[in-house]
């Protein structure tokens, strides 16, 4: 069974990590969210308290089909912080896909895995994208290879359509977005 991982840290922006949950919980994607605090429930950036599936030490990666970092400058910065991170991300960085919004992709450009390649962030991590060797864009969600970035919460819902079209297929994220009724005219 192919699982996505979405990992939470104290600070994570909240419709950045429960948009993409639910979008991909509606695709009838296997999600589970995964705290690195010592307990399942994380606070986050606006003070909403959730209870993760997992603790992080509960990861099975031999099941993992994609890994999602949501933003929040503070859970960000947690997740740089925690060392189980950088050791996951170089386990699965070659045949898992990652995916990250707002701030955390400069963790990813941290590490060097958007060196070279399209890639995007929140606009105040711009400039640590661009040091760090990042093709720059300012599209809202960017799918370069295994890698998928987005720029904050404003676009966490096509973010996680975008995931979904990855995982499964567009038609799969198209139903989606009409179930939800997003972008449609009444």
């Amino acid at each position: 069974m192919s699982i996505v991982y979405v990992l939470l840290a104290h600070g994570f922006e909240e419709i950045e990590a429960l948009a993409v949950i639910d979008i991909l919980r509606r695709g009838e994607v296997n999600v589970m969210s995964v705290s690195i605090e010592e307990t399942n429930w994380v606070l986050g950036s606006h003070n909403i308290r959730v209870e993760a599936d997992i603790l992080f030490s509960e990861l099975q990666l031999n099941e993992c089909s994609m890994i999602v970092l949501p933003g929040g400058s503070i859970g960000t910065q947690r997740l740089y912080d925690y060392p189980g991170i950088h050791e996951l991300l170089r386990k699965v960085s070659l045949n898992v896909s990652i995916a990250a919004i707002c701030a955390a992709p400069s963790i990813l450009a941290r590490d060097g895995y958007l060196s070279g390649i399209s890639a995007t962030s929140h606009p105040s991590y711009e400039k640590v994208m661009i040091d760090q060797g990042v093709d720059y864009s300012y599209e809202a969600v960017v799918v370069s290879g295994r890698f998928v970035t987005s720029r904050g919460a404003g676009t966490a819902l096509d973010f996680g359509l975008a995931l979904l079209a990855c995982l499964k297929d567009e038609a799969a994220a198209q139903a989606v977005r009409e179930a939800i009724v997003l972008d449609m005219k009444v």
